[in-house]
């Protein structure tokens, strides 16, 4: 079994929903049980990619990597596994800055789990997840949403200081988040304690209002209102897949052979659903080492 580690990086809103809520959101996005982390269902990262490769002309690859059709369930297991993709950064407004990538000691410490997995503990030597104090923000030595020591996040009105900790981690995600200027990235991230960061991945998704017009009145149809909530653009989520040997007959691949036919070079691909109202496009990336470039 290989393991590899991939950013999902939302360039348009993304809903991975869990149907119909029970609180004022009519369709919430997907949390974890535990912990209420928003993330993306592994299930729905696998359809999506089998989705985008389905024109492909290799059909016996294809069947090869993610399991054959249900009508054929039985004949073999797929090679490619698959797992949730969790919130890493969070995209907040900030009134100095117009926003920040947040994120927490809880985020980063499960983000460098998955990453020493996947490329061993000596890999992850320089991430190193930061202590914070409740009430209180991170940031790097070159930020610019920091106004006299103080980080405004939403309504949060947090004290602020630069942690020399977090300038790896901006070296690391800004060459992923924003390659063409990593800059951009270490400017605008930061870090708040975990009860913080709870607040805001709670309070801090886009919630939209959406109507159904009745086409013969053109006007709003009895009912047909309601909220949807989605991940704002420019969140970062982070996952493990895993690849084995293939179990088709007739079709030879290596696990490597697996992960290069899945993920290939960076691209733009589409999760979660209302993708004809525009939300779910994101940037899917192969991350290969710990290392900034």
């Amino acid at each position: 079994m290989q393991t590899m580690p991939f950013l999902i990086h939302a360039l348009s809103p993304l809903h991975a929903g869990t149907g119909q809520g029970i609180d004022v959101v009519d369709l919430p996005i997907a949390r974890l049980k535990g912990m209420g982390i928003p993330f993306a269902p592994g299930s729905s990262v696998k359809g999506a990619l089998r989705d985008e490769r389905r024109g492909s002309s290799e059909s016996g690859r294809l069947e090869a990597v993610f399991g054959p059709d249900r009508n054929n369930a039985s004949d073999h297991a797929g090679a490619l596994i698959v797992g949730d993709a969790r919130l890493l950064l969070l995209p907040v407004r900030s009134f100095i800055g117009t926003f920040s990538w947040v994120t927490s000691p809880l985020l980063l410490g499960l983000a460098r789990r998955d990453l020493a997995e996947a490329f061993g503990a000596d890999a992850v030597d320089g991430l190193t997840v930061p202590r914070i104090d409740a009430q209180r923000a991170l940031v790097t030595q070159e930020s610019r949403c920091v106004h006299k020591a103080r980080l405004y996040l939403e309504d949060l009105d947090l004290p602020a200081e630069q942690n020399a900790s977090l300038a790896r981690w901006a070296e690391w995600l800004g060459t992923k988040v924003s390659p063409d200027e990593p800059g951009v990235f270490g400017s605008r991230f930061s870090v708040v304690d975990d009860d913080t960061m709870t607040f805001l991945w709670e309070t801090a998704t886009q919630v939209d209002a959406r109507i159904r017009i009745d086409e013969r009145t053109r006007t709003v149809d009895t009912g047909a209102l309601w909220l949807e909530e989605s991940l704002p653009s420019e969140t970062v989520l982070i996952g493990l897949c895993g690849a084995d040997r293939s179990r088709r007959q007739g079709v030879d691949m290596k696990a490597a052979e697996v992960l290069d036919f899945v993920f290939g070079s960076e691209r733009t691909v589409q999760f979660g659903g209302k993708a004809s109202v525009g939300r779910g496009r994101c940037r899917l990336i192969r991350l290969e080492s710990c290392e900034a470039k």
